[in-house]
Parts: structure tokens; C-alpha cells; sequence
């Protein structure tokens, strides 16, 4: 068979971690790739930063070694972004202000207390990590799963990808919010064994207030999903949130939407915290400090969800 020509633009996508191992993001042993390039701005993400498209510079002041004894930062910095803590004197402090995001910071650090997240992979780096799981994936029927990040903001990247992996008889899904053009999200579906997609709220005012766009568009994808790919299946995954879609009445509003979709499974995720350190290494703040899930609520809202 004759090999597409793939394009200089498409070879290389934007990542910024391939996680192995993974039971929770499709069925069986999985390999994660993580992009960069979220259109939402969940106020309880866990993935602060994946949401631009761009390498940024992230910094965890646990691996400083101290400015009596490295100032390397800061003598390459050309913008005078990195400076003396004013509380933690020993530690560097960085001024995103003036930081520019040139990254030469993380290449001067000897301990990688500065860091990128972020970086171009090619579809090539990405099958020989993915195929390095190969003898996990013929037994537990695991694969290549794309989240983010929302991956379909690199969907021409990712369908080169998919389509490889395809021929290469490795099976794949994608985590997704929807929120995307439909063309390029129906050039995807063509070229998953599954899909997982997020639906975080019927209500569209509280959807906009919490993660800062419509749920219009997600909806209307979500339903032409379900049509023109009736065999294709789909997780369906609403993270529960304290103060959002924690009511009996969201997670059976959902429901109710989802049912006689014969080939569509629901599930709910508990809220957490694993990703609020992150913020701070991004030097911003974490959005829900406040929020707790309660248990005894959650285990009510699994029934209802159960119930489809």
C-alpha cells in the first residue's frame, strides 16, 4: 500500500507528557500522549499546563538549589525576569511580567527546578514510545490514547498519528471536551476503536461561568457523534465539581440526554486536587481552593448516573 504524504506541519504536534501504563483513559494497558492547547478554561483543571499551545516555563522551588550556590537562572535571563524570593530568600522568584517565556533559564538550571512544559514530537517519537507497550496492549487490549489538553485543537497532527497506529493494528481513543470544528472532529472518529468525551453540564449559564465557553457547540457535536458514528463506542465522563454539577438534578439532566444512545456508557469522576501544586509552578493561582466533594453525595450521584 502506498504511504500518504504527510506534511512538514503535520509531522510534528505540540506535547507535553507521554504517560505509560495507564488503566483509566480507554480500555486496557494504555499509553497517554498529552497535547498541548485547551479551548476551555475549567476552573478545576488539572492540566494548567496544557491549556496554551505554546512551551511554557514552569518552576518547583523543591529542587532549587539556592542562589548562595547557583545563579545561573538569572545570568541568562535577557529580560531580568528572575529575582530573590522576598519571603523564601535562599529560592529565585520569577516575574511573568517581564519573562518573555525564552526558556534559556531551563536550559542554565543544573537541577531542573525550571523546566518547559511543552515540546514538538514527532508522529514518529510518538509510535516507537507507543509501541515500546506493544506486549502489554495484546493482552489486556489496551493501546494509544490522545487527551490533554484538548486534542482536537492539533486534530490534522493527531489524525496522522491515529492512522499509523491504525496500520500498525494498535488500538485508539481520544479524551475530548467536544469543543471543536466538526469537520475536523468527524476526520478523527474515523480512525478511533473508541471515543471518550466529556459532558460537564446541560445547564449552558453555568457551563460558561465554569469552564468560560458555551456548551452549544458540544452538545450539537456530541449528538452528531452518536448519528454518524452509531457503532463507534463512547464513554461518556462528567467530572463532579462542588458548586457546579454536584446537584441530583445536574447529573439526571445528563442522563436523561444520554439515554437511548445504545452504544454510549456514563461515569462519573470525583473532584480532586492532583494538579493544584502545578499552578504554582506556573506562578498562578489555583482557582477552587475552597471545594470538597463530599462522599456521601458522590455515592448518590453514581446511582443516578448508574441508572442509564
Amino acid at each position: 500500500m502506498e504511504e500518504t504524504i504527510v506534511s512538514d506541519k503535520n509531522k510534528y504536534g505540540n506535547v507535553f507528557n507521554i504517560q505509560h501504563y495507564s488503566v483509566h483513559d480507554g480500555p486496557g494497558i494504555r499509553t497517554i500522549v498529552f497535547l498541548k492547547g485547551c479551548p476551555l478554561r475549567c476552573q478545576w483543571c488539572s492540566n494548567p499546563e496544557s491549556q496554551l499551545m505554546q512551551p511554557e516555563l514552569g518552576y518547583n522551588p523543591s529542587k532549587c538549589i539556592g542562589i548562595d550556590k547557583c545563579l545561573r537562572c538569572a545570568e541568562v535571563c535577557l529580560y531580568g525576569a528572575i529575582k530573590q524570593d522576598q519571603e523564601e530568600h535562599e529560592k529565585i522568584t520569577i516575574d511573568r511580567e517581564l519573562c518573555k517565556e525564552c526558556l534559556l533559564c531551563t536550559d542554565a538550571c543544573p537541577s531542573k527546578a525550571l523546566e518547559v512544559f511543552g515540546k514538538q514530537t514527532s508522529i514518529e517519537e510518538i509510535i516507537q514510545a507507543v509501541e515500546k507497550d506493544s506486549a502489554f496492549y495484546a493482552r489486556s487490549g489496551g493501546g494509544l490514547t490522545f487527551s490533554g489538553g484538548e486534542p482536537l485543537m492539533q486534530a490534522e497532527f493527531i489524525t496522522e498519528v491515529l492512522k499509523l497506529a491504525r496500520r500498525r493494528r494498535i488500538n485508539t481513543t481520544i479524551e475530548t471536551c467536544g469543543y471543536a470544528d466538526w469537520a475536523q472532529f468527524a476526520k478523527v472518529c474515523q480512525h478511533l476503536n473508541s471515543l471518550i468525551m466529556d459532558i460537564k453540564c446541560i445547564d449552558a449559564e453555568k457551563h460558561k461561568e465554569f469552564t468560560n465557553v458555551s456548551n452549544d457547540l458540544i452538545l450539537e457535536n456530541f449528538e452528531k457523534v452518536c448519528m454518524e458514528f452509531p457503532n463507534l463506542p463512547i464513554l461518556v465522563r462528567t467530572p463532579v465539581v462542588p458548586g457546579f454539577n454536584d446537584s441530583e438534578e445536574d447529573i439526571q439532566a445528563i442522563v436523561d440526554f444520554l439515554k437511548g444512545r445504545p452504544n454510549v456508557r456514563y461515569e462519573l469522576l470525583p473532584y480532586h486536587r492532583l494538579g493544584q501544586q502545578k499552578y504554582n509552578y506556573l506562578g498562578k493561582e489555583y482557582p477552587l481552593v475552597e471545594a470538597k466533594l463530599d462522599d456521601e453525595k458522590f455515592n448518590r450521584l453514581k446511582e443516578i448516573a448508574n441508572s442509564l
